[in-house]
């Protein structure tokens, strides 16, 4: 499966059959900025979820881990842990990390094939990884493509207009 560019809102996902909507956060427990807000705008709960994942101190919060929060009728909403931090490291290196991105669409991969049923399910997301964690696209689009399109899953990228 390739990727398929929308211009639109992710939260908003398109098309047909139960869908995930993913994206990246931090290992720090915050949660303030980016594409989270328009999440919390949308459901205010998964900031709450996030939030007690990361109080609750336990060892699923961790990088590469996944929460993934049912918000509606054939709706989640995948909280990937694939950025150290919120800033640049002493070396200078982003927030994000790569391998646990990877890590994360694989186990999001694993639970969308376990999940299916009759329905297909498709990912939705903005360009994950590549605003506030200072990612690059050109590095993130293959991971996309060897977890989540090599697995057959329908991948939707949204770019607002």
């Amino acid at each position: 499966m390739a990727i398929h560019y929308v211009v639109g809102d992710a939260t908003s996902p398109i098309g047909s059959g139960s869908k995930v909507i993913a994206h990246i956060c931090n290992n720090q427990g915050y949660w303030g900025k980016g594409f989270v807000m328009a999440l919390s705008k949308k459901w205010p709960f998964i900031r709450d979820e996030y939030k007690k994942w990361y109080y609750n101190n336990n060892d699923t919060f961790k990088l590469g881990a996944v929460l993934a929060l049912p918000v509606g009728e054939n709706i989640l909403v995948a909280n990937i842990i694939g950025q150290e931090g919120i800033y640049k490291d002493k070396e200078g290196n982003p927030p994000i990390r790569y391998d646990e991105l990877k890590t994360g669409l694989f186990y999001l991969t694993d639970l969308i094939c376990a999940m299916r049923t009759n329905m297909p399910t498709s990912v939705h997301m903005p360009r994950i990884g590549c605003g506030l964690a200072g990612g690059e696209w050109k590095i993130v689009e293959p991971i996309i493509e060897s977890t989540l399109c090599e697995a057959g899953i329908e991948v939707y990228v949204y770019d607002l207009k």
